[in-house]
């Protein structure tokens, strides 16, 4: 395993993150392809040998119940709680971002996760309706109560964390040290501003859908897996780029197999190589996790990244409200 620093925090992350999206039970109205207890327990399990530490969900993932899954997953393995760095968010949830919802909110997930704290708490996306100065002095205060050693955020517009983390510092709060945002291959519109941004405060990227829901993953577009028959926001993110993005595809196929390796450790390869400290995978499989592990191993070249780069074509913004 690989490790890299999340941000000015200083808490170091294994470069491959388990994305809690794949955790909980199946309700009617959210996604129809989680896993159970015991298939999370297996995947953590041989993410945890493999030299995972970084474990990503959030308060209304299966309505709780990833929370849930992972805390009771890390207790039954016995994993020693300074063993693992826990992230979780808050925003889609009642009173979104207010001070009320924050500290309602990280009860809740605390609680689910049988942790007294957070190693890194996300804010889902932007609050219009809360006064940045209420939002991010809530968080600080759960930073001084140690609840939450670090705070991250997620997609948004690049002038909007720019604010965020500029009110922050003005105030002497605890400022963002990770950005959880939509970037991939196919997906590249953060480049302009909100990457910039990043890096100009020492702000770490986890992005989340690194593989772009699957379609990096193989040379046709659609398959038969059951989230791409039931899940409509990932058809949403990327079907109407289609044409353009098959021709991405076909370059990383082209790689892949000059490399013999699959696609997706292309597509993981490219995203470590763009300076990303560690990208989130769902796995529905140990043997997942150690498809995502094996990716390290490949070091694109310059020549190589260039060639995956260069059909790329400006997209609808996804992600940020």
């Amino acid at each position: 395993m690989e490790y890299a620093r999340l941000g000015h925090s200083g808490i170091e992350v294994s470069k491959v993150c388990i994305g809690g999206m794949s955790f909980g039970k199946v309700f009617p109205d959210f996604h129809q392809w989680v896993i159970g207890p015991s298939e999370t327990r297996e995947v953590l399990a041989r993410a945890l040998e493999q030299g995972v530490n970084f474990i990503d969900t959030a308060n209304t993932y299966a309505h709780g119940t990833s929370e849930e899954y992972i805390g009771q997953a890390l207790k039954d393995l016995g994993i020693r709680r300074e063993d693992v760095v826990l992230a979780s968010k808050v925003y889609f949830n009642e009173g979104h971002l207010s001070r009320e919802a924050i500290l309602r909110e990280i009860d809740g997930t605390l609680a689910r996760l049988q942790t007294d704290y957070l190693d890194l708490y996300i804010i889902h996306r932007f609050d219009y309706n809360t006064p940045m100065e209420e939002t991010m002095e809530t968080l600080d205060s759960l930073v001084k109560a140690g609840k939450v050693r670090a705070l991250g955020a997620s997609a948004m517009y690049g002038y909007q964390f720019h604010n965020l983390q500029q009110v922050a510092k003005d105030n002497g709060w605890t400022q963002f040290t990770s950005m959880q945002n939509h970037y991939n291959l196919l997906y590249r519109e953060d480049e302009r501003e909100l990457i910039p941004v990043c890096q100009q405060f020492d702000v770490a990227l986890a992005p989340y859908s690194p593989l772009a829901s699957g379609h990096l993953t193989r040379a046709t577009w659609d398959s038969d897996s059951v989230r791409s028959t039931t899940d409509g926001t990932y058809k949403a993110k990327y079907d109407h780029a289609k044409e353009n993005d098959l021709q991405i595809i076909a370059r990383v196929d082209e790689i892949a197999q000059k490399r013999g390796v699959p696609m997706a450790h292309v597509a993981l390869a490219w995203l470590w190589a763009r300076g990303c400290a560690s990208v989130l995978v769902g796995c529905s499989k140990p043997a997942r996790v150690d498809d995502a592990v094996a990716a390290l191993a490949t070091k694109l070249t310059a020549d190589e990244l260039s060639y995956l780069e260069e059909p790329y074509a400006p997209h609808t913004i996804v992600g940020a409200l």
